[in-house]
């Protein structure tokens, strides 16, 4: 039985859905994947709110989403557990794991259900009496690179999902770390995290791995959080050779965070390109978070703007549209705990994203 998404499987899983316009499924890493992909952040941690998300993701399987976005610390790994229970319900609806795109980060602490009273105490147990990790390892009281840290996060993730293994491992927010430690130091880290990450490709539990971001890709090159993505793929390329695992980076975009697409702060080769140019030349697939920015899109788009993405029915889809229509971007990533969200987002998937031509007359003054 497959354990990760195969060419076949994801091909297989767009043939179910021939209603789908042109575009919503996307080819990446020989992989087809949807161009709307959930993603499981918010939300109480509670059992009212696990229920809802194992069935949204029920759902948005159903009406032709693949790629499911998580993260050991969502929700204190209950959005990972959520997951896992949706999983075992579509595979007896007679979805096979092959069809199915799943990514998990580490990075953060995850906790346990809920938060604990004694941070540095539930790392002590957790962690440094179990030989994990140091607290010298520790950033900012939260956040570790450290291999062993990583191993242990990958297996739990695994066994919260009940996977055998995982399609994208990212490191979360890895810019976390250069607010405590300097960027060679950083860079080792980094090195080292890989040379993990390749053992766990070899060793069959991951597929890919990559960098989920929040302000690395967006910043100036001289801030202190700015990664430079030619940089990480070429440590990456050092430890893993040109077969390396270094393939996705997740970072936001949407209509009020374009920088993405549009601030050109990234050397490749001798040039200077945007983040998603950058991926593109690097052989890098780029995932968008904040498709929406946590609802906050929702609502009050100016009508020209909404025109100009082809009149989507709501300011949502607007939004969503945009996201998916960039050139260069693979997937738009939202948060959907609940199966109406998941019903009237996965509308987009028969409406075409708007052509590229189309596309950049929002970005000229008119």
């Amino acid at each position: 039985m497959d354990t990760m998404a195969t060419t076949d499987g994801t091909k297989r899983y767009a043939a179910r859905f021939p209603g789908a316009a042109g575009g919503h499924f996307r080819a990446a890493e020989n992989l087809t994947l949807s161009s709307i992909g959930i993603g499981t952040y918010l939300g109480n941690w509670d059992a009212a709110t696990d229920e809802s998300y194992a069935g949204a993701i029920v759902k948005f399987v159903e009406a032709g989403g693949n790629v499911i976005d998580t993260a050991a610390n969502y929700r204190f790994q209950r959005s990972e557990r959520n997951i896992g229970a949706a999983l075992e319900i579509l595979r007896e609806k007679g979805f096979a794991r092959d069809e199915l795109f799943v990514a998990t980060k580490a990075g953060y602490l995850p906790f346990d259900n809920e938060p604990p009273a004694d941070v540095g105490a539930y790392f002590q147990t957790e962690f440094v009496d179990r030989g994990i990790a140091t607290f010298d390892d520790l950033v900012g009281g939260s956040h570790c690179l450290a291999p062993g840290y990583l191993q242990s996060q990958l297996d739990q993730s695994l066994g919260n999902m009940r996977l055998d293994a995982v399609d994208l491992f990212y490191l979360h927010n890895p810019e976390s770390q250069l607010g405590a430690v300097d960027k060679y130091t950083f860079e080792a880290r980094l090195a080292k995290a890989f040379e993990r990450l390749e053992e766990n490709r070899a060793a069959g539990k991951l597929r890919f791995y990559g960098a989920a971001t929040w302000n690395g890709f967006r910043v100036a090159p001289d801030e202190r959080g700015y990664h430079s993505l030619e940089r990480m793929v070429a440590i990456a390329r050092q430890i893993g050779g040109d077969a390396h695992g270094f393939r996705f980076i997740q970072l936001p975009y949407n209509l009020v965070m374009p920088e993405a697409y549009l601030f050109k702060n990234q050397a490749a080769g001798g040039q200077v390109f945007s983040t998603i140019e950058a991926a593109a030349n690097l052989g890098v697939t780029v995932m968008c978070s904040g498709s929406i920015l946590q609802g906050k899109l929702a609502q009050g788009l100016p009508p020209h703007i909404r025109r100009m993405l082809g009149n989507p029915p709501t300011d949502a889809l607007a939004g969503i549209q945009f996201v998916r229509s960039t050139p260069g971007v693979t997937t738009a990533l939202v948060g959907m705990s609940r199966a109406a969200h998941v019903a009237e987002n996965l509308r987009l998937a028969e409406i075409a994203p708007v052509a590229e031509s189309s596309f950049l007359e929002l970005f000229k003054k008119h």
